[in-house]
């Protein structure tokens, strides 16, 4: 599941006219670097949320055949925050599945990533950003908590159980709670990220990585 619905409000007067996923980056908007990891990973069934001028999304990816994709789109009237707009989306994904933000840039070798029997979410993590430097979650042994100093950041991308959302009702509503908790429980498991990652959450950001992109084709 790709989650695309934000509005994408530090990133305006871009996002006035354009949802965030489709900003331009070296030559294509930003989702379809994700589309064709994707689908260069062996994946084929996506599932994309929206609610910010979604209507273009689905006019420019269409039903992702061009990439040997099926995408189907999970529409919101509002946008439902992570944790209700994958909620919303339970009924048409597999399970376990994969979560990426839309609006982050990774490099990801989608083929390693696994989830332990009894994780109900395996996360990716990354060394924290200069916009994020006190980090969110402790990686020690596998495992992801909130405790201890030695934090990094959650990059956007993780592996998640139906399971997790258990008791959850339709609705607006952060995934971070339900997060808390499996931690609790010590059902969450978790890996460094390693490659280039960029949370492109600026118009600043945006820049950094399209020069970063296009560096490498010189």
């Amino acid at each position: 599941m790709l989650l695309a619905a934000g509005r994408g409000e530090r990133m305006r007067p871009l996002t006035d006219t354009t949802p965030k996923p489709l900003l331009q980056v070296a030559g294509k908007p930003l989702i379809v670097h994700h589309l064709e990891e994707l689908a260069a990973a062996g994946f084929h069934q996506l599932v994309i949320n929206h609610a910010w001028l979604g209507e273009q999304i689905e006019q420019t990816l269409g039903d992702g055949s061009r990439w040997n994709l099926q995408i189907h789109y999970s529409a919101e009237a509002e946008a439902l925050e992570t944790g209700g707009g994958i909620f919303r989306a339970l009924p048409l994904l597999s399970d376990p599945f994969v979560v990426i933000n839309g609006d982050v840039f990774a490099e990801v070798d989608f083929t390693s990533l696994s989830i332990d029997d009894n994780d109900l979410a395996h996360l990716l993590l990354v060394e924290n950003p200069a916009h994020n430097p006190g980090g969110d979650f402790q990686l020690a042994n596998g495992r992801v908590s909130e405790s201890g100093d030695a934090k990094l950041t959650y990059s956007g991308i993780g592996i998640y159980r139906k399971a997790l959302f258990d008791g959850c009702r339709a609705g607006k509503f952060p995934l971070a709670p339900l997060l808390r908790k499996a931690m609790q429980q010590h059902r969450v498991g978790g890996q460094l990220l390693g490659g280039e990652w960029i949370d492109v959450g600026t118009p600043q950001r945006l820049q950094q990585l399209e020069q970063s992109l296009t560096s490498r084709r010189r």
